[in-house]
């Protein structure tokens, strides 16, 4: 006879326990997959319709035969084999290289001129794509997961690529009119460092600008050296770390560009400059200024400028990519965290050193960067007090900041001494809530206590 206490427990249980598809956690990242793939389609038609350029899938599909531009394919194909065996790596690996040789002397044969830099990738994107077909074709239950984790990972890397170029055109295309003359008068609160770090850029040239330059650059590959770090046991362990960086990495280059279309701004170097890369020049700048002269504090306003020249400044990506970078390194061994703490250093300083951005995008991008982290981390070990207190004020500070750059400017710019400490010190606020936050949810272990003496036995 089974008793009432059974009863009920087994209704409760079977009234909890849900099927694997109606998980939260299932249906959450179902509901993100299908909003990137939305996003994706809406990139395409916009690009083909509106603005003429190549559509960036369509772009990545006819660069598995075609010269590919520069970019991570093989970054993309490194990560991918964080769910293979040695054995399979080396296959993959090999198999790469080789569709790449074959690909360069068919282009070679035909007379086929490449860029500098695409000569090799195809190899890598077709080494993707054949591994999802055997996920799905040879592969069942868990393996098959794992193994189309493992694609989607290096796919999502090569398609981060593509579709952030389309959308920083959407941005200088459809922000005719850029926010830049508000930065520089809020940035005398700060006391201008692109202008001072510009200056000292240019007194210690060529070696700043080559270090510097390098750094900026190969900003990804920093990241895929962590990431490979970090997920180094997934072939061993058959499953993926609850938090790693890649996430990270990809949710900033999710949101922060939706911010660019608020608050449309090119940069020093730009507004106030010659500009760089080939766009902007001296006729669309407010005033040939940077780093030699500071701008005026004046009433600002709209100005516009080129529609080939991103407005992607606001806030910095590459602040906030470089805090993630450094965030996830202090678990690592003593060279990494030196890695990551010269990598935050350095793309700071090539940020401000070489004009793409005002010392207020840094403040953005670093409480961007924690806020985004410290969501992520809650998400994975579920929501308690502090991790939703710590993310509502960082989302507060963070907006406060915008409205402030853009209603506030000649206040912050007249009133350094009152301003300039108060950011340092909201943003300090941020960092000291992200390390308290953290602490709270990894505590040091306590170190161990000696064992009392007994009293000895008479």
């Amino acid at each position: 006879m089974i008793s009432r206490a059974s009863r009920v427990s087994s209704r409760t249980s079977g009234r909890t326990a849900l099927p694997a598809w109606r998980q939260p956690r299932v249906i959450l990242w179902a509901t993100a997959g299908v909003a990137v793939l939305g996003l994706l389609v809406t990139l395409e038609v916009v690009a083909r319709r509106r603005l003429g350029a190549p559509e960036p899938m369509g772009q990545q599909i006819l660069e598995a035969v075609f010269a590919p531009k520069p970019g991570p394919l093989y970054g993309g194909l490194a990560l991918m084999m964080v769910v293979l065996t040695w054995r399979q790596r080396f296959l993959a690996a090999g198999l790469a290289v080789g569709i790449d040789a074959v690909l360069l002397a068919v282009r070679w044969a035909v007379g086929v001129e490449v860029d500098d830099g695409s000569f090799f990738g195809s190899g890598a994107l077709w080494v993707m794509l054949g591994y999802a077909i055997v996920a799905v074709t040879r592969r069942t239950g868990p393996e098959r997961v794992l193994l189309l984790k493992g694609v989607g990972l290096g796919l999502l890397l090569v398609a981060g690529r593509k579709t952030g170029d389309t959308w920083l055109l959407i941005t200088a295309k459809t922000r005719p009119l850029v926010l830049d003359p508000y930065l520089a008068a809020a940035d005398h609160a700060l006391g201008d460092p692109s202008w001072l770090v510009g200056r000292l850029v240019r007194a210690t040239d060529p070696i700043s600008t080559h270090l510097l330059g390098w750094v900026y650059a190969q900003l990804a590959v920093a990241a895929v050296v962590v990431a490979l770090y970090q997920l180094r046991n997934v072939a061993a362990e058959r499953r993926f770390p609850r938090h790693h960086l890649v996430r990270t990495f990809l949710v900033i280059g999710l949101l922060g560009p939706g911010i660019y279309m608020l608050f449309p701004v090119v940069g020093p170097v730009f507004a106030y400059g010659p500009g760089a890369s080939g766009t902007g020049g001296v006729e669309w700048a407010v005033a040939d200024l940077w780093p030699d002269a500071l701008p005026s504090i004046s009433a600002p306003h709209p100005v516009p400028y080129d529609g080939i020249t991103p407005r992607n400044c606001m806030p910095s990506l590459h602040t906030a990519w470089s805090v993630a970078i450094f965030i996830h390194t202090r678990q690592s061994p003593r060279p990494m965290r030196f890695a990551g703490t010269f990598w935050l250093v350095a793309t700071l300083a090539a940020t401000l050193g070489f004009g793409y951005h005002y010392g207020t995008d840094l403040i953005a991008g670093v409480v961007f960067a924690l806020t985004i982290e410290a969501a992520l981390r809650s998400l994975d070990r579920g929501w308690d007090r502090a991790g939703i207190q710590f993310v509502a004020y960082g989302t507060v500070v963070f907006a406060a900041l915008l409205v402030s750059y853009r209603c506030l400017p000649v206040e912050m710019g007249e009133r350094p001494w009152v301003f300039g400490p108060l950011l340092l010190l909201v943003t300090a606020s941020v960092i000291h809530g992200y390390l308290r936050l953290t602490r709270l949810w990894d505590p040091e272990a306590a170190p161990a206590r000696r064992p009392e003496p007994q009293p000895e036995l008479v």
